[in-house]
């Protein structure tokens, strides 16, 4: 059975069918809504059911609220409709520039960043042009149907070549090969790109940029972004990591000062400091302690499942952040523990 989907604001229109999605039919009839992690984790893709019915799939609790539910909000990227649907949503748009795309890349370098962070660089195809904005992601695809997401971490401005920084994960199939067999030269099948983590650059409100281990991915082509544009609104970064190693690309974030009017770095490590020169403690509690106040920021937060839901929880809940202020891209791993 298929259903008729309309959006406000915007007026947008497609057909979605039982057995999909509401964002997969978005998506397929090339309608951009708001999305993240397609995994019901994040929290991206909230909208407000304002007329019919769907079935919510399986998401994390922290991502949509008992009260949110009584509300009529959904997660578009786990809810298939039952009915036609009106659905309220924070903005959409056209595809447009940057249609979701397969895509062959041949590896350039495989460099070891930290003991468990690998930084791959890929040549695209000559002529094949692959457009994305800085803080989408890709999905690599395995022989065996699989996917794996990682986010871009090189600007727009980078043409021809991608960045992906890949966390070794203990059993995980792809990034153990990552790790152990891939090397120069060898061809990796790509789709997207994916998701609405980016900056607004219709804001000028302050924002802080909040990430968590490789969650700096996404944080990188951002700012390169803004460094390339002459981004002229204030950022804040806020990079946390257990030890100083997890702090990967320290030196280039902090060169950042120097080529961005109004951004500021911040490195905070999770384990005692011996020299006392970097904070200490969870990434968000630094943030909270230097902005008691966001009720006039937006925030952008990248990491693990566990880092996100608690800046959203006490930002939003101690520090007057708006909830529609708070974009998040939730790194999570396959069930099948074979990332």
């Amino acid at each position: 059975m298929q259903f008729q989907i309309s959006t406000l604001p915007g007026n947008a229109r497609f057909p979605a069918n039982e057995d999909e999605t509401v964002l997969e039919a978005a998506l397929a009839a090339g309608w951009l809504l708001p999305y993240g992690c397609r995994d019901g984790a994040c929290g991206s893709c909230k909208a407000r059911i304002v007329q019919g019915r769907i079935e919510q799939g399986q998401i994390s609790e922290s991502a949509l609220s008992d009260e949110e539910r009584t509300a009529g909000y959904a997660l578009l990227c786990r809810a298939r409709p039952r009915s036609d649907l009106v659905i309220e949503v924070r903005n959409s748009g056209r595809v447009g520039d940057f249609p979701v795309r397969k895509l062959p890349c041949r590896i350039q370098e495989l460099r070891r960043a930290a003991d468990d962070v690998m930084i791959l660089t890929a040549r695209l195809p000559a002529g094949e042009p692959f457009r994305f904005r800085a803080g989408q992601y890709i999905d690599i695809l395995l022989a065996d149907g699989r996917r794996r997401s990682f986010s871009l971490a090189n600007p727009p401005e980078s043409t021809g070549q991608i960045e992906l920084h890949i966390r070794l994960v203990p059993g995980g199939q792809f990034t153990r090969q990552v790790f152990e067999t891939l090397k120069v030269r060898d061809i990796l099948r790509f789709e997207g790109p994916f998701g609405s983590f980016s900056l607004r650059e219709d804001e000028h409100r302050p924002a802080i940029l909040l990430a968590g281990g490789t969650g700096f991915a996404p944080i990188k082509s951002i700012v390169e972004h803004a460094i390339a544009t002459g981004a002229q609104r204030k950022l804040v970064l806020y990079w946390g990591a257990r030890t100083l190693g997890g702090l990967y690309m320290d030196s280039l974030a902090a060169s950042w000062e120097g080529q961005l009017p109004g951004f500021r770095y911040v490195p905070v490590l999770s384990d005692p400091d011996a020299s006392g020169a970097i904070r200490t403690g969870l990434v968000h509690k630094a943030v909270m302690a230097d902005h008691p106040d966001l009720s006039a920021h937006e925030v952008y937060a990248c990491g693990a499942p566990a880092m996100i839901d608690a800046a959203r929880r006490d930002l939003i809940g101690h520090c007057a952040l708006p909830a529609e202020s708070f974009y998040a891209d939730v790194f999570t791993f396959a069930s099948d523990s074979s990332a």
